[in-house]
């Protein structure tokens, strides 16, 4: 097993690692996205580092906050 990395990852590569066996990409996105919904904390801090719905990636430390809440995939 790999050692996962805190860098910035693409919405798509970040989800597909916690969720690999997702029908495809875009599943993959909506539950990792559904579990960051649902954890409000979470939530707020990712929006005061400066995350946006838009955004096609995450940052390092968006990921490290995602990773800090949720676990490494």
């Amino acid at each position: 097993m790999q050692e996962f990395k805190i860098k910035a990852y693409g919405k798509s590569e970040l989800a597909l690692q916690y969720f690999p066996e997702a029908a495809s990409a875009h599943t993959a996105v909506n539950h990792l996205m559904s579990w960051i919904r649902r954890n409000p904390v979470l939530t707020e801090e990712l929006m005061r580092l400066g995350y946006r719905k838009s955004a096609k990636y995450f940052t390092p430390k968006e990921v490290g906050k995602i990773v800090e809440y949720l676990g490494e995939p």
